[in-house]
């Protein structure tokens, strides 16, 4: 029996070790290189997307820039498929994500949220002759979400944020048709074609539509309905609670001195970023 509780002793200890030398791990890693490695999205404009000479911009880019300046280090980019980037278990390949990341249920069993830095509504986009007047007319119509985002969760009435106070999604369209794209510029490239030539309707962040108008899609916004309002996160892997807690307190820093204030409305027009 003593061996037996002397294995089991080692066993703890070992296992001690191992969750101590995990503390830490990436906060360690990027102060001790003094880099940070993002990743995030190549073609998500205003949020990330490459410019006429082929360097990321955007306001996620911004704020990554923002974060890593506060740190003192440096900041480079990674652009992985979206399933990777909100996925977790990134095995070090990278040390934040700043994507626009919805925080949801799922998600948080994989990946652990640093911090809200700001608020998107989620609007219905119609093509400028699209005689719909109300969410109503878009019963039975065909609708285009980007796949794998929080715009398919909620068409297809799956849609669990995972933060507290804010009130529940109301689900008010019954769709004929979902369509999906992989990226998230295609359904209003569809929609472009012409009312109803190969979709009726897009949900989509405001952002992004109202940034596809200024860029002369013919497209408009159906007024005074939003399809719901959700907030964006920073995420991290799920290795280091240090460097979570770390980067949640410069979000905090961003958006009480104002730098979150002033990111939202130089690329969307307006502030985002109060709760």
């Amino acid at each position: 029996m003593k061996g037996l509780f002397a294995k089991l002793a080692i066993g703890v200890a070992a296992l001690a070790f191992v969750t101590a030398a995990q503390a830490g791990e990436t906060l360690d890693r990027v102060m001790g290189k003094k880099a940070m490695v993002v990743a995030t999205n190549s073609g998500w404009p205003p949020q990330s997307y490459l410019d006429d000479s082929n360097e990321l911009v955007g306001f996620d880019i911004d704020v990554s820039k923002e974060i890593a300046k506060r740190l003192g280090v440096e900041v480079s980019f990674e652009t992985p498929d979206w399933a990777t980037l909100t996925g977790g278990r990134w095995q070090g390949r990278y040390d934040l994500g700043v994507g626009s990341v919805t925080p949801t249920k799922a998600r948080a069993q994989v990946i652990d949220f640093a911090g809200i830095y700001y608020f998107s509504p989620y609007v219905y986009v119609l093509h400028k002759d699209s005689q719909a007047k109300s969410v109503a007319d878009l019963n039975g119509k065909i609708i285009g979400v980007e796949t794998a985002t929080t715009s398919e969760d909620f068409i297809r009435r799956q849609l669990e944020i995972d933060a507290p106070g804010l009130p529940p999604i109301e689900y008010k369209v019954e769709p004929g048709e979902i369509r999906t794209f992989a990226d998230s510029m295609l359904p209003f490239d569809d929609l472009r074609l012409g009312d109803g030539v190969r979709l009726d309707a897009v949900i989509a962040p405001e952002q992004t539509a109202l940034n596809a108008v200024k860029n002369g899609y013919p497209l408009r916004v159906l007024e005074g309905e939003y399809a719901f309002r959700e907030p964006l996160v920073v995420i991290a892997e799920k290795v280091d609670p240090d460097w979570t807690k770390k980067v949640g307190s410069i979000i905090d820093e961003m958006k009480k001195d104002g730098t979150l204030a002033t990111l939202t409305t130089k690329w969307y027009g307006k502030d985002y970023s109060a709760d």
